[in-house]
């Protein structure tokens, strides 16, 4: 595992110097090369899905591990689009002259080696390396079992791509030791790792948080609420909830929650639950006596990340009450308010603790490529140093550069 982290480091050491045009180059080539490797893809791909199939994994599972055609050809537009992107490398984002005649400028620079730990999602694999290459970084990834030939036959591809255009080929390096020792080591690699993030589970999360020994930004957790107010448009209501939560109900932006003001609850919940067609939906007593159908909600429920079709339902008195079900229950990553009162908006913009919160519109948004970041390589919901989706301007630090005529301080 050490030598793996050594390579990677010895390679960011020459990336962090390449240029914008043979940053761009590479990525246009990387994704030249995912394309010509569909099948080879596919092949590793059909592999991981008969694998997971045989050991009754879920559908919703399933799907956030399956590609196809399109999903290659996604993952290929990815890499393309970041060509258009800013290099936020070398960007001066601050300068200014002290009164003894210092000049001062603060830049941006790469973090370095950037390693993620990830699960099932196999487009990750080039999500992460297209992002780190763009802002300079080396990345050194750790995929899953359930995604190990996909990863492999993904990061081939790309280590081709890089040797094409003449770049050390460890700027992409991928562990395939999926050993649960393994993971612990790579979580531990201090003098190789610059900033690790994890894309997963609980498990995965409560892992990081007990045996990292490496810096680290937190891909938390979505239990994310869209709250219905008294003054909602109840048709955008129904369309906004439904696509936060059906559109792709296996993903961390999708919707978990739903909480109701008081005075629509007995004209909303009846037409939501009609339009959740397929969604098991569990409520408080106010929602029950609503809507017959809706099942107990039990305590764990409030705070669920279900990753599937199955929904919680709370009906609340008034905004405040609103606002702090939501805090209480949050994971911080994406909470949603449906009102046309712009000032009960405001209030639960400024009160609510979540890296986004939108106004009338689907938490599905909070995405990098939705926000014009190109990808992401994660949602943080932590405060420090990135928070909200991680595009390549969040992979980079600060540098500060100090000009002066001979100045000796007193």
């Amino acid at each position: 595992m050490r030598n793996l982290g050594e390579r990677a480091k010895a390679a960011s050491q020459v990336l962090a110097t390449t240029s914008t045009d043979d940053k761009n180059e590479t990525l246009l080539t990387t994704a030249d090369c995912l394309v010509a490797a569909t099948k080879e893809i596919l092949d590793a791909n059909l592999t991981d899905i008969a694998r997971a199939q045989a050991s009754d994994t879920a559908e919703t599972v399933i799907d956030r591990l399956r590609l196809d055609d399109a999903r290659v050809e996604a993952m290929a537009e990815g890499l393309r689009k970041l060509v258009q992107l800013p290099d936020p490398v070398g960007t001066i984002t601050e300068s200014w002259t002290r009164p003894n005649g210092l000049e001062i400028q603060k830049i941006q620079v790469p973090l370095g080696v950037v390693a993620i730990i990830y699960e099932n999602r196999p487009n990750v694999t080039s999500d992460a390396f297209g992002l780190c290459l763009k802002s300079g970084n080396a990345a050194l990834l750790r995929g899953s079992s359930a995604a190990i030939d996909s990863n492999i036959a993904i990061a081939d591809a790309l280590r081709e791509g890089i040797a094409k255009v003449g770049l050390p080929e460890d700027i992409l390096v991928l562990v395939t030791d999926t050993s649960h020792q393994a993971a612990i080591e790579f979580m531990q690699l201090r003098e190789q790792i610059d900033c690790l993030i994890p894309r997963g589970g609980p498990s995965l999360i409560n892992s990081i948080l007990e045996n990292a020994t490496v810096p680290y930004v937190i891909d938390g957790d979505g239990n994310c609420h869209v709250y219905v107010d008294s003054a909602a448009d109840l048709g955008l209501a129904t369309s906004v909830v439904v696509n936060a939560k059906m559109q792709r109900p296996s993903v961390c932006n999708a919707a978990e929650s739903l909480v109701v003001h008081s005075d629509v609850a007995e004209r909303f919940l009846p037409q939501i639950a009609q339009a959740l067609d397929g969604v098991e939906l569990v409520g408080d007593d106010r929602a029950q006596a609503v809507v017959s159908s809706i099942a107990p909600a039990t305590k764990d429920d409030w705070s669920a990340e279900y990753l599937d079709l199955k929904m919680s339902v709370r009906v609340v008195e008034n905004l405040d009450d609103a606002i702090e079900h939501v805090n209480t229950h949050s994971t911080g990553h994406s909470e949603a308010i449906i009102t046309d009162n712009q000032a009960a908006a405001q209030e639960f913009i400024n009160r609510v603790d979540a890296a986004a919160v939108l106004v009338n519109t689907s938490t599905r948004f909070v995405d990098g490529e939705e926000f014009g970041f190109g990808a992401e390589i994660g949602i943080s919901t932590q405060k420090l140093h990135a928070r909200g989706p991680m595009g390549v301007e969040q992979l980079t630090t600060t540098k500060y550069i100090v000009n002066g005529q001979g100045q000796t301080r007193g």
